[in-house]
């Protein structure tokens, strides 16, 4: 990272105080999409051992950005835990820079729909707004791995449409995704042909939802049809309880980075 790059990331808890923040958060403001013609703040998290040396890392762009490391700026008061979570996971060596995208506003929905009909479907541009401006933008202020392989999405609910979608439908970029408690069932379940016309891409995928919410179940048997492993190319997980909240996705993210990130 250039000191003319550098200048534009800031140290997160300078920046904005930061409810429990932990780690190397980093924050670029008013980051511009000239996809989308729009501009948001962009996170980003280092792990423990950027500092001290020259090491790689793989990359996750995750989806609600907002909601990932900081309470006061999560919904309704809670977080992913993404930055303890991570932290945490370095101690056996399981690191990676996560990039968190703020979504904008009542925006968001359109964002996230990838799918044609009579929604509001933003969601290609969206996605060409992270591969074309973030992840160069990210490849060249921070060590990198910049191959597919190391290179995934992550998101919940709208956001893990949009992710699962970007996985099949940008796979020259993309080599793994986490969706979680995916909102499969919008635009009226039309993810599931996309899936199931999309070409097979090799990757990884963590899929999971909980008992009391919309299950992900069906697209569990549809991406093992597609050929894809239980166990080594594909994770799926239901778990008891489990609601559609910040704090479930907290409980179960450990698991997806592990089996995400596993060399």
């Amino acid at each position: 990272m250039t000191m003319a790059e550098s200048a534009h990331w800031q140290d997160y808890r300078q920046v904005r105080g930061g409810d429990g923040v932990v780690g190397n958060l980093k924050i670029r403001e008013r980051v511009r999409s000239p996809q989308l013609k729009n501009e948001r703040d962009l996170l980003v998290y280092l792990p423990p051992s950027y500092t001290h040396g020259h090491k790689r890392y793989p990359v996750i762009y995750a989806q609600d950005g907002q909601n990932l490391f900081d309470r006061a700026t999560g919904y309704l008061g809670q977080e992913w835990e993404m930055d303890q979570t991570m932290e945490t996971l370095s101690e056996d060596g399981v690191e990676a820079i996560v990039v968190g995208i703020p979504h904008i506003g009542e925006g968001r929905i359109a964002e996230y729909n990838p799918l044609p009909g009579p929604r509001a479907n933003r969601g290609e541009a969206y996605l060409k707004f992270v591969v074309e401006t973030l992840k160069p933008m990210i490849d060249r202020d921070f060590r990198t791995r910049p191959d597919k392989k190391h290179t995934g999405l992550l998101g919940s609910s709208m956001g893990g449409l949009i992710s699962l979608y970007g996985f099949f439908y940008h796979p020259h970029t993309f080599g793994f995704v986490g969706s979680i408690s995916p909102a499969y069932w919008y635009a009226a379940g039309g993810i599931y042909p996309a899936v199931k016309d999309a070409p097979f891409v090799p990757g990884r995928i963590y899929l999971d939802h909980g008992t009391k919410e919309n299950s992900a179940a069906r697209m569990y048997t549809l991406l093992m049809a597609k050929g894809y492993k239980p166990g080594q190319t594909l994770h799926y997980v239901k778990e008891a309880g489990g609601e559609h909240t910040e704090s479930a996705w907290a409980r179960r993210l450990p698991q997806a980075m592990r089996f995400l990130l596993r060399e």
